[in-house]
């Protein structure tokens, strides 16, 4: 059935790894990890994910491992790869693809729809009860949402700048105590000004902050156990003291522990809203700001998450990557820029996808916003 919810089955994953035929320069591991973000992944009918190897003309070794969001976020993806690094396999008891016949999938999808009707009158109730408690971002965008963006002649895909930043874990730790603040008001305090250097900044001179905050319980199977959580702050301040921005990150995750985000309450909903509303839904998940920045704070991974092959890695990062996303949809929307940070191999990594309108958009000047940004918070991290 067309409006009956997606499910789990086993599907296989590629064909092999993907070894690059000739090495190349560590000069070039940005350029290649991004292009491998953009090949192709399919996550309804897979693989979803694909592994790439790349020899370096300095004797070392790049791997990257790109998945869909759609079928895991970014905690699982590290938790996953520690575990195969260390062995451990697990059996979920998904069926295969096709292994329904059609009878049978259309009597199980009518029983599950059926069986949810009340949980979806609750996901309507929960979209009403917002737009009349004065959510216009919600109630607007279903009256005002524009037809989905087609491509014109002048519209083409982009390379949105890219990189990497590490930063001595010891030194991260101590920076963020002389500031009166954490590993993750750090970040954030990071992400702020950054913000600010990009233009993302609102008509008081604020920024609103964008977190996914991870909801994953043990033995949880979920692809993306997530929600939600908006703040805004002040960034004039930051790099002297992080105390505003500790307290409001601290009331900011008290209150969704005590109170769920109410958008997810709309969630079951999915399957059968059309796509213009869904595009209208996923912004209004992200508050009233119209520039977001995005801030995924991983946390302490697995240290198994950087031995691929068994052994320690160098460096180790992830990031967010949006492949065949175009220069329109981009001015579009305001531009973008999404900052993830992670700790592991005894460092703090920030991966920083930045594009705006106007530009200029090379990763020359990305690497140097970034740079002063570091700077302002007496932080040298290593670039790549």
């Amino acid at each position: 059935m067309p409006f009956a919810r997606d499910r789990w089955v086993l599907a296989r994953g590629p064909e092999d790894i993907d070894v690059a035929e000739a090495p190349r320069p560590r000069t070039d591991l940005n350029a290649w990890t991004y292009e491998r973000a953009c090949l192709p992944v399919d996550p309804e009918f897979g693989p979803s994910w694909h592994l790439g190897v790349l020899p370096l003309e300095d004797g070392g070794t790049a791997i990257t491992l790109v998945a869909s969001h759609t079928v895991v976020d970014g905690l699982a993806l590290g938790q996953v790869v520690a575990d195969a690094a260390t062995g451990i396999t697990h059996d979920f008891g998904y069926p295969l693809p096709g292994s329904r016949t059609r009878r049978q999938a259309l009597l199980q999808d009518g029983r599950q729809t059926l069986a949810s009707a009340p949980e979806l009158a609750r996901a309507l109730t929960a979209i009403v009860r917002l737009a009349r408690r004065g959510r216009p971002e919600l109630a607007s965008s279903i009256a005002t949402a524009p037809p989905a963006p087609r491509q014109t002649s002048r519209d083409h895909a982009t390379v949105v700048p890219t990189l990497t930043a590490y930063v001595d874990l010891e030194r991260w730790d101590a920076r963020a105590r002389e500031l009166n603040g954490t590993s993750n008001s750090l970040f954030a305090g990071v992400a702020s000004r950054l913000g600010v250097k990009m233009g993302r900044v609102g008509n008081d001179g604020s920024v609103t902050l964008a977190f996914p905050v991870g909801a994953r319980s043990e033995s949880d199977t979920r692809g993306n156990a997530l929600t939600f959580t908006t703040v805004t702050v002040d960034p004039a301040h930051v790099t002297s003291d992080l105390r505003e921005i500790r307290l409001k990150l601290k009331q900011a995750l008290s209150e969704l522990a005590e109170k769920p985000n109410e958008m997810l309450a709309v969630l079951p909903l999915a399957s059968m809203t059309p796509r213009w509303i869904a595009r209208r839904l996923i912004g209004a998940g992200l508050g009233t700001s119209v520039l977001p920045i995005g801030c995924s704070n991983l946390g302490s991974l697995h240290p198994a998450a950087a031995r691929p092959d068994g052994t320690d890695a160098d460096y180790a990062s992830g990031r967010l990557i949006e492949p065949g996303i175009t220069t329109g949809t981009l001015e579009r929307i305001g531009g973008q820029l999404f900052v993830a940070s992670g700790r592991i191999l005894g460092k703090v990594f920030l991966t920083v996808v930045a594009y705006r309108p106007g530009g200029p958009n090379s990763r020359t000047e990305l690497r140097e916003l970034v740079s002063r940004t570091f700077a302002e918070f007496d932080l040298a991290p290593k670039i790549e």
